[in-house]
């Protein structure tokens, strides 16, 4: 990499770093700390929550999930927009109001505190696993540009990260947050516009975008009723309302950002924004993931995206196998690239020419898929994915000096920001739901902020241990969700009987948790059923379970008084 790429670099790094600790305020007091005194104007508010969303997982693991499958992933938020209106109208107010620190305390004024501890608990899980995955996402670039292990890029990620989210507080980060927020729109308008200048002179853009819509990449609707897909029309709407809901209403990292508003208004405003704002922004990263693909159509593709892997084959005992399967990538991708040039001088979609060009992609996906499966033999990672690989190595080998530079930067400061949210967020939920309920009820403010930092220290470590197992684990912005999918339903379970069912006991919505999480766990072992509905089926059981529960004690009650 350049010497100006890596100035770039370092000076945003350590100017991110400074004016988050210049805009901490307060961070002495508990709720200047942990919720920045409740004073926060709703755009910032808005962007942050936005900046959360768009973070290094969006611009690696969503591109490079572009690359592979295309605009359908885009399906998977139809369902936002009116989860933020559901939520600004129910939850957000009853946050507000209730003046509390975590989402979690209001379950214990409305059931008890062992609900209250379980729910939270299931929040740290969860929550600490997504933020190994937010980990990972930088670590795979950092490995890539430093020739480094992921292990090592990992700690060097994390570990400055926590040690600055000790002493920073949730005022310095909602204001990184939004210096991110801006840094990582342009570095994708950046990279669009790099990518459409590369397009060979004979090449319009939308005879580009032709040739990725006859592979299927341009597709953003699809009507199949299938419960084992992820990503179809219905499980972004219906499914993925369920999770949109329990995320952004009951997930700490969530509402500690519009507990941080002026009002109730101003929440309801900054939760807003990213119903109108998410889906076009999601479709931007997207497409610069397609548009990643077109690129590599007329320009020599790598049959591995990971290099670390190919130094490994080259040398090792399959050498021979490998260097077979490179023949027959070079002379599948020149086919393809002709059949591409081909298609184009033609410029009719679904022509003869068109058709051909799809025959000559499934051979390069082909074979791409035997040298995966190459790398899966070889290294015993049966679960092996190199499509976070995708858009790190376009920056290194397709963008100019500068723009590379101005790109990882974005990468690791919006990593470095979320990381610092979602372990302030952690450390939250550990000290006001764990530490001071159950350990230390009174005690000085500064009594628990020193416990605060020891619980971000434990949290980062933590996520570093998973973010090196999730590395490799495929899409990252997928394993992401499918970490939430397996808690979110049933968290939202117990926040729709605390808030919709006014007969919900306690022991209601404690067993009807228990049950749900029961039922997710069987549906992720026993059935093929898409993670996306395993938010439907632990909401769904919570509240069945937990209605019945509560109409039995209820009976048994007018028995004894009768």
């Amino acid at each position: 990499m350049h010497p100006v790429d890596w100035a770039i670099i370092a000076i945003y790094l350590v100017w991110i770093v400074w004016d988050g600790l210049r805009l901490t305020r307060r961070s002495h007091e508990l709720e200047g700390y942990f919720l920045a005194s409740r004073s926060l104007p709703w755009w910032a508010v808005g962007l942050s929550v936005m900046a959360t969303q768009l973070s290094a997982i969006t611009m690696i693991g969503t591109t490079g999930q572009g690359y592979a499958d295309g605009m359908r992933f885009l399906q998977f938020y139809y369902a936002l927009p009116l989860a933020m209106i559901v939520l600004s109208v129910t939850l957000v107010p009853f946050f507000h109001n209730a003046k509390v620190y975590t989402a979690y305390e209001y379950l214990e004024q409305r059931f008890d505190a062992k609900t209250r501890a379980f729910t939270s608990l299931l929040f740290l899980l969860s929550r600490s696993m997504s933020l190994g995955v937010v980990i990972s996402a930088p670590a795979v670039v950092l490995a890539v540009v430093l020739g480094i292990s992921v292990t090592n890029t990992v700690l060097l990620i994390a570990l400055p990260t926590a040690v600055y989210t000790m002493f920073g507080g949730v005022q310095a980060v909602t204001w990184t947050d939004v210096k991110q927020m801006v840094l990582i729109v342009f570095g994708l308008i950046a990279a669009v516009v790099v990518l459409v200048l590369a397009l060979p002179p004979d090449v319009s853009l939308l005879q580009a975008l032709h040739l990725a819509g006859s592979t299927g990449r341009l597709q953003t609707f699809d009507f199949t009723f299938d419960l084992t897909n992820p990503y179809t029309f219905w499980s972004g709407t219906i499914a993925a309302l369920f999770l949109f809901c329990s995320y952004f209403g009951t997930d700490q990292s969530q509402v500690q950002r519009y507990l941080t508003a002026r009002s109730v208004d101003e929440a309801r405003t900054s939760l807003l924004m990213s119903a109108y704002w998410k889906i076009p922004l999601q479709a931007l990263v997207l497409l610069v993931g397609v548009l990643v693909f077109v690129f590599y159509l007329f320009t020599p593709a790598p049959m591995l995206f990971n290099r670390t892997h190919e130094r490994e084959l080259r040398g090792g005992a399959r050498a021979a196998e490998y260097a077979s399967l490179e023949r027959r990538f070079e002379a599948a991708e020149s086919a393809r690239r002709e059949a591409a040039r081909a298609a184009v001088r033609e410029d009719a979609a679904g022509g003869a020419a068109v058709e051909v060009f799809k025959a000559r992609e499934a051979e390069v996906r082909a074979v791409r898929g035997d040298a995966l499966a190459l790398v899966r033999q070889a290294t015993g990672d049966a679960a092996y994915n190199d499509v976070n690989y995708v858009f790190p190595t376009f920056i290194m080998t397709g963008m100019p000096v500068g723009l590379v530079g101005l790109l990882i930067a974005a990468i690791l400061a919006a990593a470095m920001s979320t990381i610092s949210a979602e372990m302030a967020s952690l450390s939250t939920a550990t000290v006001i739901d764990f530490y001071r309920r159950f350990l230390r009820r009174e005690a000085e403010d500064r009594h628990y902020l020193r416990v605060s930092r020891v619980a971000t220290g434990f949290w980062g470590l933590f996520a570093s241990a998973v973010a090196v197992w999730a590395a490799e684990l495929g899409s990252l912005i997928e394993v992401v969700n499918r970490f939430g999918s397996f808690f979110y339903g049933s968290i939202l379970g117990v926040f729709i009987l605390a808030v919709g069912v006014p007969r919900a006991t306690a022991n209601g919505a404690f067993l009807g948790l228990i049950a749900g999480m029961g039922s997710v766990a069987w549906a992720a072992r026993f059935t093929t059923v898409a993670f996306l509905w395993h938010n439907v089926i632990g909401a769904l059981a919570v509240v069945v379970v937990g209605s019945a529960v509560s109409a039995v004690e209820a009976r048994v009650a007018r028995a004894r008084r009768a």
